[in-house]
């Protein structure tokens, strides 16, 4: 296994996907592997479904992990879209037992920080001066700080409170898909909880990620605020390959 080689596991609500990285380009090395999440997804069922996904790949190098969780020192201290049972789990510890790694093996970490990694380093955000915001929109709302290139680890933005609403409850993804709402309709929500958003941080770029970034074009030019808002160049792999970066790395939080 060469060392620009790394291997990524982003784990959501719905699916966990895992695959090796080359960690020169940011690419994924081949095809990835989704397997649906379990349901409870609590922390030993998931750690059954990361185990078997780094056993196809035959992987034996560090491995980095995504959770839906902020995560300090390898520990979740809250659970968004996952079982409740992860709250105070140190995921490293667990996912380093039933990988058989020693400690410091597996590297665990929010996923929207891993996705933003990924593309402040490979995509969108590369090269980007002052504070850059990456937002997944998914199951849920996951936000990722950078300021110079530097992350502010577990922020948790998705939660703002816009018009009296849990902002994730008003403008993820999923409320477009559960309330059949138009490009129109879901892209108005996501613009007035972006220029909640824009009047804290004043962010210089935001960038748009998870599943809905593949169509872009769709709603991008839709919104009304004042921040350019590009799409994430990684799409829906950006949690793979910022896990697999953040692995090779030693990078935790």
């Amino acid at each position: 296994m060469g060392t620009t080689r790394g291997f990524g596991i982003d784990i959501g609500g719905s699916g966990i996907k895992g695959g090796l990285v080359d960690l020169e380009t940011g690419e994924l090395d081949g095809e990835r592997l989704r397997i649906v999440t379990p349901q409870p997804s609590t922390p030993d069922a998931v750690a059954d479904v990361v185990a078997e996904i780094v056993e196809k790949f035959g992987w034996t190098g560090p491995v980095g992990v995504t959770l839906p969780c902020v995560v300090k020192r390898g520990v979740a201290l809250t659970a968004a879209n996952v079982d409740k049972g992860w709250v105070d789990t140190d995921a490293a510890a667990l996912f380093a037992r039933r990988l058989g790694r020693e400690p410091g093996g597996v590297v665990v970490l929010n996923d929207a920080d891993a996705a933003g990694m990924a593309e402040v380093r490979y995509g969108a955000g590369k090269d980007q001066p002052g504070v850059v915001v990456l937002l997944t929109f998914g199951t849920g709302i996951g936000s990722a700080v950078f300021l110079d290139g530097r992350l502010v680890p577990n922020t948790e933005f998705g939660h703002l409170e816009v018009d009296g609403h849990d902002a994730e409850k008003r403008a993820a993804a999923s409320v477009k898909d559960e309330k059949d709402l138009s490009w129109e309709e879901w892209t108005h929500r996501v613009s007035r909880y972006l220029r909640t958003l824009e009047d804290l941080i004043w962010p210089d770029l935001v960038i748009a990620g998870g599943g809905v970034s593949k169509k872009a074009d769709k709603w991008l030019p839709l919104l009304k605020v004042r921040t350019k808002v590009v799409p994430a160049a990684l799409k829906n792999d950006a949690g793979i390959v910022g896990a697999a970066h953040a692995a090779a790395h030693g990078i935790g939080h």
